[in-house]
This record gives C-alpha cells, sequence and structure tokens, in this order.
C-alpha cells in the first residue's frame, strides 16, 4: 500500500519544484496533503500564482504519525528565512521537522531543503545534496555535490531541476 505524505510550501514557493512532486504523487497514487508554512493557506509560487494550500503547519503538528514521509519544497522564502525565523510557522516547521525524523519518517527535498533539515539539527552524518549556495551552511551533515544524495531515510536533491536524479529511487520507497 501506498504511503501518505505531508508536503511543506513555503511563502513564496517554487512551483517548478513543488509540482513535480505533486505530479509524481499523483500518477502514482501516493496520497499527499499541502502544509502551507505560513498562518494562511493562501500562499504564492515564487513566479507570483496564488496557491491555496490544503492547510497550515500549526495544523501538521501532533499529526506526524498519519503519514511516512514530509518533502520540504523550497522556495524563494528561504533566503530571507533569517528575516521570519521567530514567527510561529517557522518555529512549527523546526518542530514537525523534528518531529518526522525522530519518528523515522521519509525526509525529502530539494535546493535548501537539505539547509532547512541541517537546522533542525536531524542531519547528524547523512549525505546532503543542497543548493550549492546553502553549502556552506551545512554543519551536522556532509553537504555534497551530487546532483541528488539518498541516505538511510534523507531523499535530497541540490535543485529543482535535480529532483527527477532522485524520483524513481523515492517513488519506489513511497509505493512500498
Amino acid at each position: 500500500m501506498a504511503k501518505k505524505v505531508a508536503v511543506l510550501a513555503v511563502n513564496p514557493v517554487n512551483g517548478c519544484g513543488l509540482f513535480q512532486y505533486l505530479e509524481a504523487f499523483f500518477e502514482n497514487g501516493i496520497s499527499y496533503k499541502v502544509y502551507a508554512v505560513s498562518d494562511s493557506k493562501e500562499i504564492k509560487t515564487n513566479s507570483g500564482i496564488t496557491l491555496l494550500a490544503d492547510d497550515v503547519i500549526a495544523n501538521l503538528k501532533g499529526h506526524e504519525e498519519e503519514f511516512d514521509a514530509l518533502v520540504f519544497s523550497c522556495g524563494d522564502a528561504v533566503p530571507v528565512f533569517a528575516q521570519h525565523a521567530g514567527e510561529p510557522y517557522n518555529v512549527t516547521l523546526f518542530e514537525v521537522i523534528k518531529a518526522f525524523t525522530e519518528k523515522g519518517k521519509m525526509m525529502i527535498g530539494h535546493c535548501a531543503a537539505a539547509m532547512m533539515f541541517d537546522m533542525a539539527g536531524v542531519t547528524k552524518g547523512k549525505k546532503l545534496a543542497v543548493h550549492p549556495l546553502a553549502k556552506p551552511a551545512i554543519t551536522l551533515g556532509e553537504a555534497t555535490d551530487a546532483d541528488s544524495e539518498i541516505d538511510g531515510n534523507f531523499y535530497t536533491a541540490k535543485e529543482e531541476n535535480h529532483i527527477w536524479t532522485m524520483m524513481p529511487e523515492m517513488i519506489k520507497a513511497l509505493k512500498e
């Protein structure tokens, strides 16, 4: 039976990356729910398209057992993250990442996802593909130059143009 995935979408989210995950899940019969990392379900893509997420991240907290995997869909919100790190939704973001990791769930993401996982303190000893600009921020895991890395339950891609390099293995694991 296919697994269920919680997809986190920052505001603004990289639509190209987000839609690659959603299309792959849909086409493979993998159930998912999109959570806005925001205080509103209405978010935008980095190209200005308005999206309505299924819910907000605050309502995911405490429901980690309902999902088998967590996807962090990166976007233009990450470069200015420090300006909003104290917002309740960003505090909840790290709590959710930690909870999913502590439960051994699949952790999936591209671009700066590995950096966010690392900032949450959950990547010790893991090989991580990460956007070249975020590579110096990796302190617990091992940032690589690979297009993608699969290390245990962590599936990371350097950027949205490399998600496809991990997609077959990710989909296979989600369908087991």
